[in-house]
């Protein structure tokens, strides 16, 4: 059971605890997180409304702080003030594991240079979560967060990962989800072997497996696998990838920017030696 923080005569700055809090199901708040949440002096949160809620449902009653990509650099020193005054904080994100695509590493960096203990308070990841059931290699992965909400930087951004031998894992919001699979089949072929996992520990979770085109025709066809919140796992391209092709669909995404899909998909034939049939779909200017 964690004891109280920071209440030792013999520590002399406070503690900045990173606790993780569920992804969806609360039942997934570790007694420890729990306990640490109740004796810090205060908790930094992404969104003190959602967090205010959370520690409502489990009978917290504790002074928050905003901490959010906003003001991060701003508070980062007035936190370490207090920490080094003595009191003891905790970090949370909206869900999660902190620090995994969401803000503090500001504040962390900031603390570890002032010389104050930054301990971790393990619990949900919904990027192991969704590693932990989709059945890839999990043995050495690439993990890519959010990727651009625009279309040119995130076919640009995929086109360089086309390549890579490891599992890819990516976090995608309910509103680009169905254009973001349809990028993933232009950059890595219809057959690439993927999972979608979808709001996972909550009531309506889904995990979806089968190629890039299967997973973007399911979502295509049913507009509750286009709700929720999204972790995308792809196989990676294996050593035995065809270069060729890989750089075709790396060209043929930049050229697409400016041309006509066909067009696009014969220049970038053209000029790699790539079959063209790997490189455009007929359907593609309707994605």
């Amino acid at each position: 059971m964690q004891t109280a923080p920071n209440q030792t005569g013999t520590q002399q700055t406070g503690t900045l605890f990173i606790v993780a809090t569920p992804i969806g199901n609360l039942g997934d708040l570790s007694p420890r997180a729990l306990d640490t949440l109740r004796c810090v002096a205060a908790i930094c949160a992404e969104d003190t409304r959602h967090t205010r809620q959370l520690l409502a449902h489990f009978g917290v009653d504790k002074p928050l702080l905003a901490l959010h990509e906003h003001n991060e650099s701003d508070v980062a020193d007035k936190l370490v003030a207090r920490l080094l005054a003595g009191d003891a904080l905790a970090l949370v994100s909206d869900a999660g594991t902190p620090l995994v695509s969401d803000p503090g590493y500001r504040l962390v960096r900031a603390a570890r240079a002032a010389g104050i203990k930054v301990s971790p308070i393990p619990g949900a990841s919904a990027l192991i979560a969704a590693m932990s059931v989709a059945g890839l290699p999990s043995d050495r992965f690439v993990f890519e967060g959010f990727l651009s909400a625009k279309a040119s930087a995130r076919r640009e951004r995929l086109a360089m990962l086309a390549s890579e031998p490891r599992t890819l894992v990516f976090y995608e919001s309910s509103h680009r989800i169905e254009d973001a699979l349809a990028d993933f089949v232009i950059a890595f072929g219809e057959e690439r072997p993927a999972v979608l996992a979808r709001e996972l520990t909550k009531l309506f979770e889904t995990v979806l497996d089968g190629t890039l085109a299967e997973l973007l025709a399911r979502v295509r066809a049913d507009d509750n696998q286009r709700k929720g919140e999204f972790v995308l796992l792809v196989q990676g391209a294996g050593e035995d990838a065809d270069a060729k092709v890989i750089e075709g669909r790396r060209i043929y995404a930049k050229l697409s920017e400016h041309l006509p899909p066909s067009t696009a998909a014969k220049v970038a034939a053209e000029i790699t030696g790539a079959p063209r049939k790997y490189l455009y779909r007929s359907d593609d200017q309707a994605s």
